[in-house]
């Protein structure tokens, strides 16, 4: 392990299992702390690394490349990563920190990022968050272009998915404001009957995309240009993305499933008016750009991290 060649530049690793959603935290998050506190950030593949038991109950770091330099902080998404991450908290002058609700007691570890929906009792390493951390920054300005995006996923573990109610929704928007024009994109949990019903939707005015016709920042991309967003309850990821644009955002109506910690985190954010419920739908696409609530959690679970977890070094 090289020695930091850069002392006043705290040095972060990064311990990623790929995973799209896991990889946006640790982006949303790292690239905070590298713009708030100079960070020098580290991404590891745990793919790539063998970390055996023992290591990780005794601590004892596998052999990794050795031109890393010695981290002062060490952050893992996903439980693939948790491996590698126990077995690395013991290095000398390091901190463990993990995102999302573990399977592992959090006493072993320095701190963690978890959503307050995982109802995690509070504590003095723990930052709660509402909803998943995420690579967006809020958008300067507010475009004044009479143009939507609508964000359609699919089934999932949280919400009653039906292609009818999800369509009739998406249309009585499209004929509500015929002057608008319109972006839709689905999911890889969109269904192909959905999927159909989409296509047929396209016109002049309304873009279908597939996530085939998509790239890793599009969606920030395509927020900074729209003047609302609409999103199925099931995408809780792209919800929390919307709403930290400052894009007045939208969800459309699902019935939620018994007992959903996703639901009761989105209804939180509903009577935040972080975003808005489908029967409020008129406040989003009348929102004026003064009205915007700022929501940036990785921003802020950057400055917690930054006075709890890095070290304080005099500037060279």
């Amino acid at each position: 392990m090289a020695a930091n060649a850069n002392s006043s530049c705290p040095v972060i690793w990064l311990l990623t299992d790929n995973k799209p959603g896991h990889r946006n935290q640790l982006k949303g998050l790292g690239n905070r702390l590298r713009v708030l506190a100079g960070a020098s950030l580290h991404w590891i593949d745990v793919s790539t690394v063998k970390t055996p038991l023992w290591r990780v109950l005794l601590g004892r770091p596998p052999a990794l490349d050795p031109a890393l330099p010695k981290p002062d902080l060490i952050i893992a998404a996903g439980s693939k990563t948790h491996r590698l991450l126990l077995a690395l908290r013991k290095i000398k002058g390091a901190r463990a920190l993990v995102l999302m609700k573990p399977g592992f007691p959090l006493r072993w570890v320095s701190g963690a990022i978890i959503p307050q929906h995982d109802r995690v009792k509070p504590g003095p390493n723990l930052f709660l968050t509402q909803g998943a951390i995420n690579a967006v920054t809020p958008v300067k300005e507010l475009s004044t272009q009479p143009r939507g995006l609508i964000l359609v996923g699919g089934p999932s573990a949280h919400f009653q998915w039906n292609d009818d109610a999800v369509m009739a929704q998406i249309q009585e928007l499209l004929h509500s404001y015929p002057q608008w024009s319109w972006v839709i994109s689905s999911s890889r949990r969109t269904p192909a009957s959905c999927l159909q019903a989409l296509a047929a939707l396209e016109t002049n005015r309304i873009q279908v995309l597939t996530p085939q016709d998509t790239g890793e920042h599009w969606l920030s991309t395509a927020l900074a240009h729209s003047r609302c967003a609409w999103i199925t309850p099931d995408s809780n990821s792209m919800v929390c993305e919307a709403a930290t644009s400052g894009v007045p955002t939208g969800v459309f109506q699902l019935p939620a499933k018994r007992r959903s910690r996703v639901a009761l985190g989105l209804a939180a954010m509903q009577d935040q008016h972080l975003v808005a419920t489908w029967d409020d739908h008129y406040k989003v696409m009348t929102a004026s750009p003064g009205s915007r609530i700022l929501f940036w959690q990785a921003d802020a679970a950057a400055r917690w991290v930054m006075t709890h977890f890095l070290p304080t070094r005099p500037k060279p």
